[in-house]
């Protein structure tokens, strides 16, 4: 394998901009910029969702948990701004954006162009990440769903964010 020869090829592989978040069960909630999400069945409605194996947010996304997750347009730069740091376990990860509470309980996020409410299904090894399968159970369309363009990530390295 050569990783000099994978790694610019791989890295046009595009995908969207969204911001997953999940709880821990007892009160605690975050959220993470996910770049990996990709559409992964239509009936039931599925997404995947890869995750570095570093983050604590792997302890919380266990079978059956709900997230949600939501999509951002090309005009939502704060978002990426506020949750491209990172947060620790009992930070205030939302403190300044407008939320609203989805149907499963967890944060969506008002300003974002759409917000996919789901349960995590499963979780597979994928290298330095896990991926996880997330069945789809409700959605809210954001004001701009129809009008916006999605936000989509094209990396220069396939081997790096």
């Amino acid at each position: 394998m050569s990783k000099e020869t994978i790694a610019p090829v791989l890295g046009r592989i595009p995908s969207g901009i969204s911001i997953l978040i999940a709880g821990d069960g007892r009160g605690r909630e975050t959220g993470m910029l996910a770049s990996w999400v990709q559409q992964a069945s239509f009936d039931p409605p599925m997404v995947t969702v890869a995750v570095n194996r570093k983050r604590y947010l792997n302890d919380w996304l266990k079978t059956g948990a709900p997230v949600t997750l939501n999509l951002l347009s090309e005009d939502d730069g704060k978002f990426l701004k506020h949750f491209g740091k990172g947060f620790e376990p009992d930070a205030a990860a939302f403190e300044g954006l407008h939320l609203t509470r989805a149907a499963n309980g967890l944060p969506s996020l008002s300003d974002a162009m759409g917000c996919l409410e789901g349960t995590v299904v499963s979780r597979t090894d994928a290298g330095d990440h896990y991926v996880y399968v997330i069945e789809l159970t409700e959605a809210t369309a954001g004001e701009d769903l129809e009008t916006g363009k999605p936000w989509v990530h094209l990396r220069k390295n396939g081997l790096n964010y």
